[in-house]
């Protein structure tokens, strides 16, 4: 089984559409990767020659590639910069509401988290005055 940057790629998946399960590498960055390293995006992970893993690893390596730890490291040092700048987009990382001018009057519940129910008065608790 294929290993890089710690992750197990799929078996029975062609080795382009592999490489996606990455955190960092998409479709396109796999095509450029496998072009490099002289190996076809059509055969499938488990048919990989050890020498051709080694390739695709030293071709990340060497062209710089952020993926995995390093690249979720930086992209969590970069919101964490905006949040001590106090940035507007600082402030919606901080309060939990969408950072890229989304509307939220409706919607954006994955952002917001489930709707806060209505806080009803209770029968017991009506205003009418005690009977005696």
């Amino acid at each position: 089984m294929a290993r890089i940057a710690g992750i197990d790629l799929p078996k029975n998946k062609k080795i382009g559409i592999a490489l996606t399960y990455l955190y960092g590498v998409g479709r396109s960055l796999a095509k450029v990767i496998l072009e490099k390293a002289q190996v076809s995006p059509d055969k499938r992970s488990y048919e990989l020659s050890d020498d051709e893993i080694k390739r695709i690893r030293e071709t990340i390596e060497q062209e710089g590639i952020k993926i995995e730890g390093d690249l979720k490291r930086e992209v969590t040092m970069n919101i964490k910069r905006l949040i001590e700048l106090n940035t507007y987009r600082g402030l919606r990382h901080k309060r939990g509401l969408p950072v890229r001018g989304q509307r939220t009057h409706t919607n954006a519940r994955t952002r917001k988290g489930p709707r806060r129910g209505i806080i009803r008065p209770s029968a017991s608790s009506s205003t009418a005055a005690p009977k005696a």
